[in-house]
């Protein structure tokens, strides 16, 4: 059996809520041997009080905290790694183990051995000592709090591990019902951290994997196991539709641009706007222009709605003008070298900014 030691600062174990006289615990903290109980509407001194505490809340802290305790103990025994820290999640829980990497078939023993333990319905024993008892010096490892007071309390897992803690445990490892290793992530400074769920999470969580599962079937149109491959299809599909509509675009803005320079109104502002486009497209067309001649003005997006803009033409008018057709559009954008182009939330305003552009060369020539 192990002997181990977990100070207050080692982990938090989120507090208790409840009522108080029907009133709401929000919140409880420790100061010393004290708790504080912070609720929804005060309560008179001297007041007789029924105190219920939220008991699902409660268990799931005593499943996850119990369970982080079986996992660190084997942990330890199979491999040699201690546990530098660990946290109860509200979803998860993650305990940081000493040990740079970590593999899959160590996963799996772990998982295997502490689910074993669970089925062996192990007790769980908590005792409290007094300071000066000879076994609290077996079990002081990270010392105590600053502000301890009052005994020491030593939780036991029969043959397993026996560990100075201060959280809220099941009486038996049967209590656990079972426990789920998620995977391993790399932690800090040469740690791996190994993220579990313990009882009723992994119901939780084997509920919401079965109704993902099922939406899957339906959409996919298909049993489980082959769920993966069909979104693999999905995906090659995907990406191949959107080379060739990128293609069809890049053809389609080339088509454009010459059918602009084509036009008999071209010259002076040259304005475009399409649904469907982005801003590649629009700087194919700008490319294929190439003329610094006019004012191009193109614009792709809702009509009315939001989208994306791009003015091309002269450097220096469009260093004027661009921060400006931004303002008309109520967007914002950047540019250089002629070209300034950026994202517009008021698109119904293209009038507006077209005739922006003409008052500027209006002004231009009056001035030549």
């Amino acid at each position: 059996m192990a002997f181990r030691c977990q100070r207050d600062s080692y982990a938090r174990e989120p507090d208790d809520h409840g009522t108080i006289n029907d009133i709401s615990v929000l919140r409880v903290t420790r100061r010393g041997a004290q708790a504080d109980h912070f609720t929804q509407t005060p309560l008179a001194p001297g007041t007789k009080v029924q105190v219920r505490v939220d008991w699902e809340r409660r268990f799931d802290h005593m499943q996850q905290h119990s369970g982080q305790h079986l996992i660190t103990a084997v942990a330890d025994q199979l491999f040699g790694w201690k546990t530098t820290s660990w946290e109860l999640g509200r979803v998860r829980s993650v305990i940081e183990l000493d040990s740079p990497s970590v593999t899959a078939e160590q996963v799996a023993a772990i998982e295997q051995s502490v689910n074993e333990k669970i089925r062996a319905r192990l007790p769980v024993n908590v005792r409290e000592l007094s300071l000066d008892d000879p076994e609290v010096e077996q079990v002081r490892g990270r010392g105590l709090p600053d502000d301890h007071a009052g005994p020491v309390r030593v939780v036991t897992i029969e043959s397993v591990d026996a560990n100075m803690c201060c959280g809220t445990h099941v009486s038996n490892l049967s209590d656990l019902q079972v426990i789920k290793i998620l995977g391993i992530e790399k932690g800090k400074k040469n740690k791996t951290n190994l993220a579990f769920l313990a009882g009723n999470r992994v119901l939780k969580w084997l509920e919401r994997s079965h109704g993902s599962e099922k939406a899957l079937t339906t959409l996919l149109k298909c049993g489980a196991e082959d769920h993966v491959e069909a979104v693999k299809k999905l995906q090659n599909s995907t990406k191949l539709l959107q080379k060739n509509n990128l293609n069809l675009l890049r053809d389609l803005a080339v088509h454009v641009a010459h059918s602009l320079r084509n036009s008999p109104d071209w010259g002076g502002v040259v304005t475009l706007h399409r649904k469907e486009g982005d801003s590649e497209f629009m700087n194919i067309i700008a490319n294929e222009i190439g003329s610094e001649e006019i004012l191009l003005f193109l614009t792709v997006g809702d009509e009315k709605g939001a989208g994306l803009f791009l003015l091309a033409g002269p450097a220096e008018a469009v260093e004027t003008l661009g921060p400006r057709v931004a303002e008309v559009l109520e967007g914002k954008g950047a540019g250089k070298k002629g070209r300034f182009q950026g994202k517009a939330t008021r698109m119904s305003r293209r009038a507006e900014v077209q005739a922006l552009l003409q008052d500027y060369l209006s002004t231009q020539s009056a001035e030549e």
